[in-house]
């Protein structure tokens, strides 16, 4: 059955970008390959990103899992570019839920993949997150933009799995409550 999956590197303090959402400390914390992380681009058939995020992509020229992906892209924003000619890009807005149910039938069956942690947590408080997969990079900011803001009332995780990859370590959950 389809999940719907957050799918995020963090930094060990908390953090998943830097000041201004910047992302120049992923150069200097490379934790080598990720087949586990790669796995999720090939079980992914959608993606739902903020407006952030697509922001950062796009001045960095680059394609989620370095190409590897290449289903359906649903950016949540109430300001849509009106320059992107990518027929990838779908660019939605209001409440979560009818943006998840319309993402998860582009996925065709495969897992719908969250990137930003606004909008994993949306879905948190909508309740229609089911996993998070979390990339711990050997590497302390300081300071940035954290893991979640703010998810609401108390959720409760179940592991699923750890394992160290490289010089990170991968930590697996699924949503309890």
């Amino acid at each position: 059955m389809a999940k719907v999956l957050y799918h995020v590197t963090m930094s060990l303090d908390g953090f998943i970008a830097g000041p201004e959402h910047s992302m120049e400390w992923m150069k200097v914390a490379d934790s080598g390959p990720q087949p586990e992380g790669m796995e999720v681009a090939k079980t992914s058939g959608a993606a739902l990103a903020g407006r952030h995020g697509y922001e950062i992509g796009r001045q960095a020229g680059s394609k989620l899992y370095g190409g590897a992906y290449s289903g359906p892209i649903f950016v949540l924003t109430h300001n849509p570019p009106t320059d992107e000619t990518n027929p990838a890009y779908t660019f939605v807005s209001g409440d979560i839920r009818p943006v998840i149910k319309t993402a998860l039938e582009a996925a065709d069956g495969k897992d719908l993949l969250i990137l930003g942690g606004t909008i994993a947590a949306q879905c948190i408080k909508a309740g229609v997150l089911d996993e998070i997969f979390i990339h711990i990079a050997p590497v302390l900011l300081g300071q940035g933009i954290p893991l979640f803001r703010s998810t609401g009332p108390v959720v409760t995780l179940e592991p699923i799995s750890s394992t160290q990859v490289g010089r990170s370590t991968n930590l697996r959950y699924r949503l309890t409550s």
